[in-house]
């Protein structure tokens, strides 16, 4: 068990010892303290980092009879949908330890199923990945502090980090978290797709343009995408959704890869997963001259499917896997942009600098990044829900 590792367990028993409240969600494991409170992810850094300090003395008991001064409150950079906090806090034995406070950001709760991200934190930590859950909270958790620097997009097409992060995701993939095990790819498509047709814009130009998109065509679209993928064999996995560099940690003097953040989690197709992940090598700049070659993918794929003996695989087993991947590359992002943008320009109190909605012949996938940058799809779909 690593140092991380300890000190988590050590939080938690603590806290166990000193009668804490505990969570009464079934959700999580009952000795996982729970607090009512919620911070405001609107709150200037100085006026939140109080509120930051007391929750955490709500949350674990044996922090509460310490002075404001034995904590520090730090922003930590990675978060794209959420705030992450990392608090160091010097205990009355003199030891300094550290957690890691993540906020949820406003109206994630509409694209974002916490239940069942809490649901898999217990499952895949128990398996060894990510941060171990400490605390639960009214718009947030807590969690052991991960000594380690998020990856680039660059960082992951090294050879060495690649392969690793191949045999980790087939590891991750390995996982079974209970529920159900349909893909939730479909139903979280048409869910948005039904959203985004029926919005209405206060702006007229933006009302003109999105009356320009055939929405019974996007439907088309999205069908034949489906009744595409139900043509490949590949295995449904519980997959992370959401294998960005940001979501990857390395711990050099260790020499340990960790995945973290799972609450886009979910059982999913293992093509979608890999390819996915694919994407994310052009970066936020999106840069598509850095999507993988061929032989950089086929190093991945063979490292995911024999971890141990990766040039054993056969080459028909590579290539089914790459068409696999490939293929949700290309559709399921095509069809996503397509709804992101045009809800993105259906919110109101969005941000001064967001563009319009555009017509469908021209939008890229450089636009999608640009909105999942800014985290609209959470605002959007809480603003029209």
């Amino acid at each position: 068990m690593d140092v991380e590792a300890n000190k988590a367990k050590q939080i938690i028993n603590d806290n166990n010892n000193d009668c804490a409240k505990v969570n009464s969600n079934s959700t999580i494991d009952d000795s996982i303290p729970h607090s009512s409170l919620s911070v405001d992810t609107a709150l200037p850094f100085p006026l939140m980092s109080p509120r930051i300090i007391e929750l955490c003395k709500d949350l674990f008991r044996k922090w509460a009879k310490l002075d404001d001064s034995c904590f520090s409150v730090e922003t930590v950079s990675g978060g794209i949908t959420n705030l992450l906090l990392k608090v160091s806090v010097k205990e009355e034995s003199g030891d300094n330890v550290a957690v890691t406070v993540r906020l949820y950001g406003p109206n994630t709760e509409y694209v974002i199923d916490r239940e069942r991200e809490l649901q898999a934190i217990k499952y895949l930590s128990a398996a060894g990945f990510g941060a171990k859950l400490l605390g639960v909270f009214g718009n947030g958790m807590v969690q052991s502090f991960i000594n380690a620097c998020t990856l680039t997009p660059l960082d992951m097409r090294k050879p060495k980090l690649a392969a690793e992060i191949a045999k980790q995701l087939c590891r991750f993939h390995q996982v079974e978290i209970p529920g159900p095990k349909e893909p939730q790819l479909w139903v979280d498509m048409f869910k948005f797709f039904e959203k985004a047709s029926a919005l209405r814009f206060e702006d007229p130009d933006k009302q003109r343009i999105y009356e320009t998109i055939s929405f019974k065509e996007v439907h088309k679209e999205a069908t034949q995408l489906k009744e595409l993928t139900e043509l490949f064999s590949g295995p449904v996995v519980f997959a992370h959704n959401d294998l960005l560099s940001g979501n990857l940690m390395l711990n050099d003097e260790q020499d340990k890869l960790y995945i973290i953040d799972f609450e886009y989690g979910s059982y999913n197709y293992r093509g979608f997963d890999i390819g996915n992940h694919f994407n994310e090598y052009a970066g936020y700049e999106c840069d598509y001259s850095l999507y993988p070659s061929k032989e950089e993918q086929y190093h991945f794929l063979r490292h995911y499917l024999q971890p141990e003996k990766p040039y054993e695989v056969s080459e028909k087993d590579l290539e089914d896997l790459y068409v696999e991947a490939n293929t949700f590359r290309q559709g399921y992002l095509r069809l996503i942009l397509i709804i992101l943008v045009i809800s993105s320009g259906g919110t109101t109190n969005t941000r001064s600098r967001r563009r319009s909605a555009s017509p469908l012949h021209s939008l890229t996938y450089r636009d999608l990044e640009q909105y999942k940058i800014e985290g609209s799809l959470e605002r959007v779909i809480g603003s029209n829900h």
